[in-house]
């Protein structure tokens, strides 16, 4: 724009110039040092717009190399969250199976306890026997009755079918089977649990073996053995401390096995006999989850 001002203004120099040469010398020389500025001012901004051009063109070529270069980091960016979104993925796929091995691993710690804790009972009592027994030889040799008030030696735990020689004692058994639960070898620990109830059928932790071979038919989708499995702890172990993990689980393959009926009345028999425990927490939820009330309606 300035320059088709300035083009337009020196065409009415040079007119003026011409008109000037008309006039007189001094007009036309005043005219030709215009004209002479006019050129110089014309010459400098056509500089000016060249350089300015320039610095456009490097700005535009360095900006270009922005942008490619952007353009490669959000290219970079986009396949390293898909990368991580597929692992978060795969985390997820596994956190089931992984979570399901860490519970087993937790049952086997509980498992362990109380098998100490009943261990340590056992060996109270036959330490109490044993002081019983010294005290009646030692009256018997004396020549005089057992002390007054003394309990008389308690019957031992009763046996069990004869065990193979040679084979593995009942810790044995049970830990193997719980190694292999956890390890994911079902066949294997339904074989090691089936034993311990053949040979150590009368410990306290064979509710627990009977309760794992119902864990192994759930993790083998063989359902209806599962329920069979739990029903028997709930049956024959009327004591034993897996009485709520049974019943909750037994809902659950009920669940499976499409009988929603059943399976509610076991998760409300959880609740009911168990409340505070996680077994009730879980219960509640498979309930809420069923859309029915923790609490049957009268």
């Amino acid at each position: 724009m300035r320059i088709r001002d300035l083009a337009l203004f020196g065409a009415v120099m040079l007119a003026g110039a011409v008109g000037g040469s008309l006039l007189g010398p001094r007009a036309a020389e005043a005219v030709a040092r215009e004209l002479i500025e006019l050129q110089r001012d014309v010459t400098t901004l056509l500089q000016g717009q060249k350089e300015h051009s320039t610095a456009n063109t490097q700005e535009h070529t360095v900006l270009k190399t922005l942008l490619e270069q952007s353009n490669d980091n959000v290219t970079k960016l986009s396949g390293t969250m898909g990368s991580l979104q597929k692992s978060v993925q795969d985390v997820q796929a596994n956190s089931g199976s992984r979570l399901d091995s860490m519970t087993t691993q937790v049952q086997g710690l509980s498992d362990n306890l109380e098998e100490i804790k009943s261990r340590l009972g056992k060996l109270n009592q036959q330490l109490v026997d044993l002081q019983n027994s010294v005290q009646s030889v030692d009256a018997k040799i004396s020549g005089a009755a057992p002390a007054t008030g003394t309990a008389s030696p308690t019957a031992s735990t009763a046996g069990s079918s004869a065990m193979p020689a040679g084979a593995p004692s009942a810790d044995t058994l049970y830990s193997n089977g719980l190694r292999d639960i956890t390890s994911g070898k079902y066949d294997l620990a339904r074989s090691e649990f089936q034993d311990y109830l053949k040979y150590y059928g009368d410990t306290d932790l064979a509710s627990n073996a009977q309760f794992y071979l119902g864990e192994i038919s759930f993790k083998q989708k063989q359902f209806a053995d599962a329920v069979a499995s739990y029903e028997k702890v709930l049956t024959n172990y009327p004591k034993s401390f897996k009485l709520a993990p049974a019943r909750l689980r037994k809902g659950m393959a009920l669940i499976e096995l499409g009988q929603k009926n059943s399976a509610v009345r076991e998760f409300r028999e959880v609740v009911r006999r168990y409340p505070g425990t996680e077994e009730d927490r879980q219960a509640r939820a498979k309930l809420k989850e069923l859309g029915v009330a923790a609490t049957a309606t009268r």
